[in-house]
């Protein structure tokens, strides 16, 4: 099959100002092939699909397309040498009509103009032609589904002669209806001699459709299989760097001597929206920590979303001690006693350019609304006191909370929301990108908010985290929750079997 390889990766390597993002990575995508490409959050699929279609340079490597040597110099560039891209998010115009969509830059034209009656006509021939869509090519592209949309995108880059089609997570708002419509199509264009580069988080349809997957883990190229001849257990073991006989053998579980509650603080049942999150139901008990596993994209932080308010839940109901409630926006969560460190600190959560006090007390001058604002004097003492607390590294409370350390902004995160005095407390990533040292304090300050009452959701790509301070944990995948596990069989062993849905071994070591 590599004589078929219609580009080729080789050595890649791209560096930032402080990140190693790819290094010495190789890559090849045949003719009629759907190549899965996957990796956990940081593993640089993103920056090999820039340097793919001219969006970066590589520092060192060379790509080799039909067999030559190219530099692709823009995404532009990228098109005229038959490289297409279609993004999670439907770059078109949706008040646009489809034909418009579809042939714009390219539109027949008359002495008048655009001749739009063969418009309509050529752009309806076309999505019957290449997709085997029978559209309505006079309507608004925004009155169609976005599944249809995402259809239309893919038959537009197939318009300007595209050999090669990259999908970045195609599928993750559409329903199974909609993604089992995507794939055929998929299957359509790879007997045609397309050549598909397919990135998603979603690990059955990686199984459903690809011929060969290509796994990344922190920049590195880890290795390429046959998809056929890679378990599920294989591949989530290739993406988080664990063996699965190693973790067989011994847990990482520390048993935890504490006698949990069993008050029922909080329930999330049946909550889901279509195309974000299948309906799940989990609980929280008062002074527990429940850990959400699951690779990235399996539904984690989408459920700490919904429960906290972020975004809008059109399934399901959220209930507080048995009473349902009804988020309308993270404020009412925080009036409810409820705080969440998001997973991007830097873009969701701290506001670089703030102080570290301003950035501390956000969240409780929110909560005491603009009318009762907290005099200054009240703000220093607040800060001081989690700066002390935390101790959070620095030698003035006013410098710009972007001067610090990846893990003194985590602690400025926790210490905003600690501020507040919650009863339940959601992070999600709350180590990740943070040094071994910051990362055991934030660990164990974790356990010691437990031991005071508070219940914490706790959501970590490292399984090793999860299984070491949880006392219960629900696993997610596919958007999804799939099972849930506590006591001795809380172990990365278990997790991840459950994640990869193998069959669980019959003696699992603890």
């Amino acid at each position: 099959m590599e004589n078929s390889a219609i580009l080729s990766m080789n050595t890649i390597s791209k560096y930032f100002p402080g990140v190693r993002a790819l290094s010495q990575v190789n890559f090849s995508l045949h003719k009629g092939e759907i190549h899965a490409l996957m990796g956990q959050n940081g593993a640089g699929k993103s920056t090999l699909i820039k340097i793919m279609t001219g969006v970066y340079q590589p520092d060192s490597g060379y790509i080799t397309l039909r067999g030559e040597k190219v530099k692709v110099e823009s995404p532009e560039h990228a098109q005229t040498l038959g490289i297409a891209t279609v993004y999670q998010e439907v770059n078109l115009c949706p008040n646009l009509t489809v034909a418009e969509n579809l042939l714009l830059g390219r539109e027949p034209r008359n002495r008048f103009g655009i001749a739009w009656k063969r418009l309509f006509t050529d752009a309806k021939a076309l999505l019957k032609e290449k997709l085997d869509l029978d559209l309505d090519t006079t309507k608004p592209l925004g009155t169609y589904s976005l599944a249809i949309q995402q259809m239309i995108a893919i038959a537009r880059s197939l318009c300007v002669s595209s050999e090669i089609l990259i999908l970045d997570e195609p599928t993750s708002s559409l329903d199974e209806a909609e993604v089992e419509r995507l794939f055929k199509i998929l299957h359509k264009l790879k007997n045609e001699g397309m050549a598909i580069l397919f990135i998603t988080h979603f690990i059955d349809q990686v199984y459903a459709v690809s011929d060969r997957i290509t796994v990344l883990r922190n920049g590195e190229y880890i290795g390429t299989s046959e998809a056929s001849a890679l378990s599920k257990l294989d591949l989530i073991s290739m993406m988080v760097g664990k063996d699965p006989a190693e973790l067989a053998a011994s847990s990482t579980r520390r048993e935890i001597k504490l006698t949990l509650g069993t008050e029922e603080l909080l329930k999330a049942e049946g909550l889901g929206r279509m195309g974000y999150l299948k309906p799940i139901t989990v609980t929280l008990k008062k002074g527990e920590i429940l850990g959400l596993a699951g690779l990235l994209g399996s539904g984690r932080t989408e459920t700490a979303k919904l429960i906290f308010g972020a975004e809008r839940a059109l399934e399901g109901r959220l209930l507080q001690k048995g009473i349902e409630i009804n988020l309308t926006a993270p404020r009412d969560a925080i009036m409810m006693g409820m705080g969440f460190c998001p997973e991007d600190r830097k873009t969701e959560g701290l506001i670089g350019d703030l102080s570290i006090r301003e950035n501390i007390i956000l969240a409780l001058q929110a909560k005491q609304g603009i009318l009762r604002y907290l005099p200054r004097k009240t703000q220093e003492e607040i800060a001081n006191q989690f700066i002390q607390e935390l101790g959070i590294k620095t030698p003035d409370m006013e410098k710009p909370v972007k001067t610090l350390s990846g893990g003194n902004q985590q602690k400025v995160l926790l210490a905003r929301w600690l501020a507040t005095q919650p009863a339940i407390l959601i992070l999600d990533e709350p180590t990740r990108g943070i040094d071994v040292a910051a990362k055991a304090e934030i660990l164990q300050r974790i356990i010691q908010l437990r031991n005071q009452g508070i219940s914490i959701l706790f959501i970590s790509s490292e399984l090793e985290e999860v299984a070491a301070i949880s006392d219960r944990v629900a696993i997610f995948r596919d958007k999804k929750k799939i099972a849930e596990v506590e006591g001795k069989d809380i172990n990365e062993h278990t997790i991840m079997r459950l994640i990869a849905q193998e069959e669980l071994e019959n003696a699992i070591q603890n």
